[in-house]
């Protein structure tokens, strides 16, 4: 390990198996889905979810910060605070103006967005919060991270739609290279688990019609898979240059060894069917982290259960792989965070990387035959993993790859 390689000093989650790190880790290697019923969604086509559990957002943060955030930004606070905590970071003993923030989200709060339209569209515009516009927009689940850290350093937001907290971890990772910050509290944060955006998704028969049996209609990569289900939460790294690390005598969790982003250019929803957009996004990580496809140990799936992205990235890793390395996708388990999902299934592989434990794929019976991958299923894996991939692609054939290595 370099002086310059960038490390992971720090984890933070909040998902549909638990608040926090050690919550979410079991929960994943458990490979039980979170989804049920959501009484937010009673009366749509599909109105079954995977939600943070036990989220008291008055216990967890205080009463102002309650009333005063949406969901999204209450998820992404937690999950930055247990990141920043997990490095060593807590007591602010850092210099505030080389510390960044950079989040990605999907559509930021539509909970928000629904609340007043509403409002307007009853006639009643006195009603409409004149915060409104300032707890929507993308860049303020950023803006609130750093004024809750107190970091002020670059505060960005990155939306590439599913990719985004991938793309989020990149440019971070850049920051960090090219000198702009010390420190980045990087990821993403997603709670679209609300109305508007379920209908939307049902519309586009995105979503898996399994109702009657919510815990088993996430399936990726299985032969009856029907959609993927809606899902929530945050996930955030603490990112720094290894010998900034070092200094402090922080604990080094892995290093970001890669990243790689490209577009299909093919259609503003449905992958490209060959997956050569992402496996361009492969080579480049790879290449980026100065490995070959043979030094890969682990595939942590973007694998949605949806017909047509789960076939896609199983020909996009068989374009790049000789032989492809055990796979996985915890999306059975958590749903589909958008956004944030990219950032929750990294941080599960830098556990991954530690423990030598590869999470099942929940809910994967019968597996498609047009998906010839070495799925984990059932059970978690025990292998001596030292580097993997994580892979996230989304709407706009947005395509991000991290390469994740033990330090």
């Amino acid at each position: 390990m370099t002086p310059d390689d960038i490390v992971v000093t720090g984890l933070g989650l909040v998902t549909p198996a638990g608040l926090g790190t050690d919550a979410t880790w079991r929960g994943v290697l458990a490979g039980v889905s979170t989804a049920a019923t959501d009484p937010l969604l009673a009366g749509l086509p599909v109105d079954i979810s995977c939600r943070v559990p036990d989220f008291d957002a008055v216990a967890l943060l205080g009463r102002r910060l309650e009333v005063r955030l949406d969901r999204v930004s209450k998820l992404a606070l937690l999950a930055a605070r247990e990141a920043v905590a997990d490095a060593g970071l807590a007591d602010g003993s850092w210099d505030a103006e080389r510390v960044a923030v950079v989040v990605g989200v999907g559509t930021a709060s539509f909970e928000r967005y629904e609340t007043e339209f509403a409002r307007l569209a009853a006639g009643r515009p006195h009603l409409i919060s004149p915060l409104a516009i300032v707890r929507s927009v993308p860049s303020m689940v950023a803006a609130e991270i750093s004024l809750d850290l107190r970091a002020r350093g670059p505060s960005l937001a990155v939306s590439t739609a599913c990719a985004s907290s991938t793309t989020a971890l990149g440019v971070a990772r850049d920051l960090l290279r090219g000198g702009a910050c010390d420190i980045a509290v990087a990821g993403g944060a997603e709670a679209n688990r609300t109305r508007v955006p379920a209908a939307c998704f049902a519309q586009m028969r995105a979503l898996s019609r399994h109702c009657h049996d919510p815990a088993a209609a996430s399936r990726p990569f299985d032969r009856d898979r029907d959609g993927f289900v809606l899902g929530e939460g945050a996930g955030l790294l603490v990112l720094e240059r290894a010998a900034d690390a070092r200094a402090r005598r922080a604990p080094v969790r892995a290093r970001l060894a890669g990243y790689g982003a490209s577009c299909d250019a093919h259609h503003v929803a449905v992958p490209e069917p060959e997956g050569h957009g992402a496996a361009g996004a492969l080579r480049t990580a790879l290449r980026d982290a100065g490995l070959s496809p043979q030094d890969i140990d682990h595939v942590n799936a973007h694998g949605t259960a949806t017909r047509e992205n789960d076939p896609a990235e199983a020909r996009a890793l068989r374009a790049v792989f000789p032989r492809v390395p055990p796979t996985t996708s915890l999306k059975g388990v958590l749903g589909h965070a958008l956004g944030a999902a990219g950032a929750i299934e990294a941080a599960c592989t830098v556990l991954t990387l530690q423990h030598g434990l590869i999470p099942p794929t929940a809910n994967l019976d019968c597996q498609d035959p047009e998906i010839d991958l070495d799925v984990v299923r059932k059970a978690p894996r025990r292998e001596p993993v030292t580097a993997a991939v994580s892979n996230s692609f989304g709407f706009g054939g947005q395509n991000a790859v991290v390469v994740l290595t033990r330090p």
